[in-house]
């Protein structure tokens, strides 16, 4: 689209309509952690599968109580008792271990004494039947639903799978994500920069790190000159992915090469410059299956539209339920001007429970944003906001 500006709200809405998930794969549970749950899952066994001691003691027949009781044999974990339990009688018992037939609780060790084959209660024993026991199925039955299609997968649920029987788990796959920053004056982090007129590539590695937290197959290739067929050569090598990344070059400018590359490489534009600020010279197409994002390169306006563009893209692709950044209700501490008509993501801090706008609200400043807590969002003609008046932020994480 050229022409006029569109809100943030419809560009994340046609862009993320293009995003589909890959068709769905199974992986090992040991290779699908930060994945998502491509179908519903269900249990394939009962757990426990049969009544267990949730205690190491004596497993016995309520009816006998208080005792005593003659030691018959154990029953370990893995090694179930073979017998019986009768009147008078009692089996060693591990914590795990299967109750023997005929018992009904467990008397814990601390409460009894035991002389040779000879068990005596000490202690209050168990209060009713089924003491200490934990009953088959207690966790989940065999066919219960025990996490929803979409669900994150974590440690908690790769355990529970494997518990209920799983050894893999229906996914869809890692979205393959190529970043290509462009720039005459970018040099690689680190290296010696050739004159003032040159600077740090800083993007690259910003967005990496971004997309660190979620599961993707992350291709960065080198910086690129602004020259239009190198540009449009990268993008059509770079194609077999399910992203394309761009940084700078965006707008339309003399030296902003995105736009006419991506048609030389057979690439179309959906829609480009979106009603917010930071961030507004932001681009999305396509070029082939891959969908192709172009951010600013103001290092600041690449970190809030991918912040609110690319990671609910990626989380679209993986399958997430959620995938938009949340948005939490705080106060102003200070007073935030009136805005124009543009939304605006404004660097604030956070102290004594409110939001205070940081000074430097510049696109490059990437000291304000390191000391940023929070985004403060201003809808597009927002009024004045006072002190104490309610203002919407996004929360910044910060390492623990």
């Amino acid at each position: 689209m050229a022409g006029g500006l569109i809100s943030l709200d419809d560009a994340r809405t046609r862009l993320l309509a293009l995003a589909t998930a890959r068709p769905a794969i199974t992986l090992p549970l040991h290779m699908t952690t930060g994945l998502v749950l491509a179908e519903a899952l269900s249990s394939r066994r009962d757990q426990p599968a049969a009544d267990l001691s949730a205690m190491d003691g004596y497993a016995v027949r309520s009816a006998d109580l208080p005792g005593p009781w003659q030691v018959i044999g154990e029953s370990a974990a893995g090694r179930p008792f073979a017998g019986s339990i009768g009147p008078g009688e009692a089996a060693r018992i591990s914590t795990g271990a299967m109750i023997p037939d005929g018992a009904d609780c467990v008397v814990v060790q601390e409460d009894v004494v035991r002389d040779g084959e000879r068990l005596t209660l000490t202690g209050d024993g168990p209060a009713t039947p089924g003491a200490h026991i934990r009953r088959a199925g207690h966790d989940f039955a065999a066919g219960s639903l025990i996490a929803d299609a979409g669900s994150p997968i974590d440690a908690r649920l790769i355990a529970l799978a494997a518990m209920a029987g799983h050894g893999g788990l229906s996914v869809h796959p890692r979205p393959r994500i190529a970043i290509i920053s462009t720039g005459d004056e970018l040099v690689p982090p680190g290296e010696a920069l050739p004159s003032p007129a040159h600077i740090p590539a800083s993007n690259g590695v910003m967005l990496a790190s971004m997309l660190s937290a979620l599961p993707v197959d992350l291709t960065i290739p080198p910086l690129l000159p602004d020259d239009r067929a190198t540009i449009a050569a990268a993008l059509k090598e770079h194609s077999i992915a399910d992203i394309i990344v761009t940084t700078g070059g965006a707008s339309v400018g003399d030296h902003d090469l995105i736009q006419p590359a991506l048609a030389d490489s057979g690439g179309t534009v959906d829609f480009w410059r979106i009603a917010m600020r930071p961030g507004k010279p932001v681009m999305v197409g396509t070029l082939g299956k891959a969908i192709v994002l172009g951010l600013p390169g103001n290092p600041v306006s690449a970190y809030v539209t991918a912040l609110l563009l690319l990671l609910p893209l990626v989380r679209t692709m993986l399958g997430y339920q959620h995938v938009l950044p949340d948005i939490t209700q705080g106060v102003a501490g200070m007073p935030f001007p009136a805005n124009g008509p543009r939304q605006d993501f404004v660097r604030a801090q956070i102290a004594d429970g409110a939001l205070h706008r940081i000074g430097n609200q510049d696109s490059g400043a990437l000291a304000a944003l390191h000391a940023a807590d929070a985004l403060v969002v201003r809808p597009a003609h927002a009024p004045e906001a006072a002190p104490g008046d309610p203002i919407d932020y996004i929360a910044l994480d910060r390492p623990a």
